[in-house]
């Protein structure tokens, strides 16, 4: 196993993804926050494995899981002017693919 920063950014942002989505449950009932975090943060530790596995699909899968992630938080960030969470998870995916596209 190799965990360079690619594949240490992609498990964090999957653990803070995992977390948001049960914080968004806990504070708000919303499934569709449980889900979509669980879906993604499952999705991108998964990735991260496989990065640091040296499969190569790891990276480019974490890659689009998290440049997506970056566009919906993008869109919730204009329609509700709230930074929390959606500025939190666009910094994240931003690092995250600024990490993954490094070389290792």
């Amino acid at each position: 196993m190799k965990f360079s920063p690619s594949t240490i950014a992609l498990i964090a942002y999957g653990v803070v993804a995992i977390i948001g989505g049960i914080i968004g449950f806990a504070k708000s009932q919303s499934k569709a926050s449980i889900i979509s975090g669980s879906i993604s943060g499952a999705g991108l530790l998964i990735a991260g494995a496989a990065a640091a596995q040296n499969q190569e699909w790891g990276k480019i899968v974490g890659m689009t899981i998290s440049a997506l992630l970056v566009i919906v938080f993008v869109v919730r960030l204009l329609k509700t002017k709230k930074f929390m969470p959606a500025g939190l998870m666009i910094l994240g995916g931003v690092a995250t693919l600024g990490a993954a596209i490094l070389p290792a």
